[in-house]
This record gives structure tokens, sequence and C-alpha cells, in this order.
């Protein structure tokens, strides 16, 4: 019996030591063909662009680095594909706080989970959402707007495409306690459309796609949802400035592989990605789209994603939003 045993943990021995070894004997090679990010999202928005960046950074630093875009479902689509792949570090996904923690407490049905999934890489970056108004309010202050609508329940309303826009807009009504109705969109684009024309009041964005409206005066960003203020919109508070509850609803993102990945390859990706994001090109794209830069180990990444995780989740049961 003891013989037996014996034998049995050099086999395992044995066993970890070709796992290992062909692990490391990959990450040597790696990379020997095309590596592939996934975004779950259409070509040209702020994430499509920004995984562009990253790519054409890990093209020059890497190896062959191309997007594909399979955008659908809330980004469950392509998110799935990505955790269905094999964990050689041929496909990753370029995930989001959407991917990674909204879409997955919005259904039942998602096909992943954002933890146990994948593997992360790398934190990209992270900007706070703002509450955006558009000529139809009158309010030059989120004191003004939120004594507007407690004065007059139900009759302001806010963009609710699927995702954090909605969101922001329900974890700020609980936070004031006011009654703001909830307008459903399927893109941001008509959104933006109607809040020019005065049919929508508010609409909770990063400042990006809306910084040429911002700059002329078209609309008015009256408080920032994150922790500081933004170089972008140094005149705009936080929430804690004004003397309300510090709600800090962010949109990040950053790059995961299939669970089971080697080490030695997300390591190699991880260095890839911080050098990244200390280079003047990385940068000075992630400014365009009032990002600020993030970084750090795949730990700091998990730690983030189980964070936003439960707040995420935490905002969708209360405000009872589901897409099964």
């Amino acid at each position: 019996m003891l013989k037996f045993a014996s034998l049995l943990r050099i086999v395992f021995a044995a066993l970890v030591v070709v796992v290992l070894t062909a692990d490391a004997a990959s990450a040597q090679t790696y990379p020997d063909r095309v590596i592939k990010i996934i975004v779950p999202f259409a070509v040209g928005g702020q994430p499509d662009t920004v995984a562009r960046v990253i790519a054409q950074y890990l093209q020059a630093t890497v190896g062959t680095t191309i997007i594909e875009n399979r955008p659908g479902n809330s980004t469950i689509i392509g998110s799935k594909f990505a955790a269905d792949a094999a964990p050689d570090g041929y496909t990753l996904l370029f995930g989001s706080s959407t991917s990674l923690a909204i879409a997955p407490a919005m259904t039942s049905s998602a096909g992943y989970d954002p933890v146990k999934s994948f593997r992360p890489i790398a934190a990209v970056s992270r900007s706070a959402m703002y509450l955006n108004v558009g000529p139809s309010v009158r309010a030059k202050t989120v004191h003004e707007l939120v004594d507007f609508a407690k004065a007059n329940p139900g009759k302001l309303n806010f963009a609710a495409p699927p995702g954090p826009p909605h969101l922001a807009g329900e974890a700020f009504k609980r936070a004031t306690g006011i009654d703001i109705v909830p307008v459903p969109y399927r893109t941001m684009n008509q959104a933006f459309t109607d809040l020019l024309s005065g049919q929508m009041d508010i609409i909770f964005d990063s400042p990006a796609p809306l910084a040429h409206l911002l700059r002329e005066g078209k609309i008015r960003a009256l408080i920032g949802l994150g922790k500081q203020r933004m170089a972008l919109l140094p005149d705009v508070p936080t929430m804690a400035e004004s003397g309300f509850p510090d709600l800090q609803v962010i949109t990040w993102n950053g790059l995961v592989a299939p669970a089971g990945t080697p080490d030695a390859i997300i390591a190699r990706l991880n260095t890839a990605v911080n050098e990244g994001l200390k280079s003047p090109q990385v940068r000075d794209a992630l400014t365009k789209f009032s990002s600020e830069p993030l970084g750090g180990t795949p730990q700091d990444f998990a730690a983030m994603v189980a964070v936003e995780s439960k707040k995420w989740a935490e905002i969708i049961r209360l405000a009872g939003v589901k897409i099964d």
C-alpha cells in the first residue's frame, strides 16, 4: 500500500513537471501566430478605439495583434466567445465594466462568469460618468436640478440605453431621493439628438462623446460622479463636493484572457500593457476620451473587478433592471 502511494506521488509529481514544462515552452515561443483581441462593441466607439491603441502597442512590442469586433446582446456575445476560446494567449477580451460586471448581473443566461471564466491581465483605463442636461432644463447647478425634481416628481426624464448610462441614472435617483423617468434607447446617438432638441432632459455619460456640445455650450455638465474633478471639466464639482452622498459611478476597461492561460503569458502581456500605458501615444489617446490610465498587476485588476461587480450588481438589484 505504501509502495502504491509512493508511486502515485511520483506519477503526480512527474505530471506537474510535464505541465509546467509545457507551459514554459509555450511561453518561450509565444507568440508564434496572430493575437486576437475580442471587442464586444461596434467599431468606432470609445472601447473599440482604446482597444485598437493597446493592440497597436502590443503589435509593436509583443507580436502581430488584431482587433475582432463581436458586438451584440449588451457585450455578451463577444465576451462569451472569448471565454470559450482556447487558453493559449491568442484570443483575449478587451473587457469593461459592461462585460465584466454589468451584463452578467443583468441576466442569468450570459454563459460566462466574469471571475471564473477569465484571467485578468491588466486594467487599462477608467472614466467618470457625468450628469449632463440639455436646453429643456433651466437648472444651472445640481442643487437646482434636485430641488426642481423633488417639486415636480416624474417630470424630468433621462436617457436609459442598456448599460452604464441607465444604471448611473438609477444610482443618482436613489442617492438624491428624486423621481426622474428612464427612457429606453437602443443607442446613445439618438439620445444625444433628443437632448439637443429638448425631448430629452438628462444624459449620464462620460464627457468624451459630448465634448464638442459642452464646449459649444449647447449642453451643460452639472456634476461628476467620480472621486475627483476631471481636467477636461475643472469647474464641474463631484457629488461629495456638492454635499450629496459620495456616489461614484465610473466605467473602466482592461485586458483579460480565458481561464487557464499560462502564468508566463499573462505576465508578458501584463508587462507590455503597463509599458504601453506609459507611452505618450497611448496616454494621449486616453486623454481624448477623458480616461485615466490605470495599469498594475493582474491581482490589482482582479480585485477591482470583484469590487465593481458587487457595486453594479447592487445597483441593478435595487433598480430591478434585467435583460432576460
